[in-house]
């Protein structure tokens, strides 16, 4: 999409990481921007509902916040996460902390280009689709991408953290 940049769209162009910008009419009043997203553009772009992506920020009991990337259908184990990222427990963070860390506000947080780079772990589903879409940053924005390309960019590690 011509003229839409966030930090997350910056850092695939830096990356040179081939991807496409999707924008979507963003509705306030939608109860879930993960299934606003899978709405506005499953059938527009013939993809299934599980390759798009919701990011999460958890809070862990070691200490300090970190990302869980799950399909939109699906939700997050909270100790399936916690245990792919070293820790035995976690909670949803905080939104005020999660927006401060990521640079993101709720609804638009992207796994890429955040201001602060956190832990983050995939679910391992990604890695079963050619592509998959995630928030571009900005609620109404997603990018597709191949997913090896998310794991890498993102440094994530991959594991079965949906329910």
């Amino acid at each position: 999409m011509a003229g839409a940049s966030t930090p997350a769209i910056k850092a695939l162009t830096a990356a040179r990481v081939a991807h496409r910008v999707h924008a979507y009419g963003h509705d306030p009043r939608a109860d879930s921007y993960g299934t606003e997203a899978v709405d506005a553009l499953a059938g527009e772009l013939g993809i299934a509902a599980g390759q798009v992506f919701k990011t999460l920020v958890i809070s862990l009991n070691t200490g300090g916040l970190a990302v869980a990337v799950v399909p939109v259908p699906r939700s997050l184990a909270l100790k399936a996460a916690a245990a792919a990222l070293g820790a035995a427990k976690a909670v949803m963070a905080d939104p005020a902390a999660a927006q401060r860390a990521t640079g993101y506000v709720l609804g638009g947080i992207s796994p890429l280009g955040q201001r602060k780079r956190l832990p983050t772990v995939i679910d391992d589903s990604a890695l079963g689709w050619d592509r998959v879409l995630c928030s571009a940053g900005r609620r109404g924005l997603e990018i597709e991408l191949a997913p090896a390309d998310l794991v890498r960019l993102t440094a994530a590690s991959t594991a079965a953290i949906a329910a």
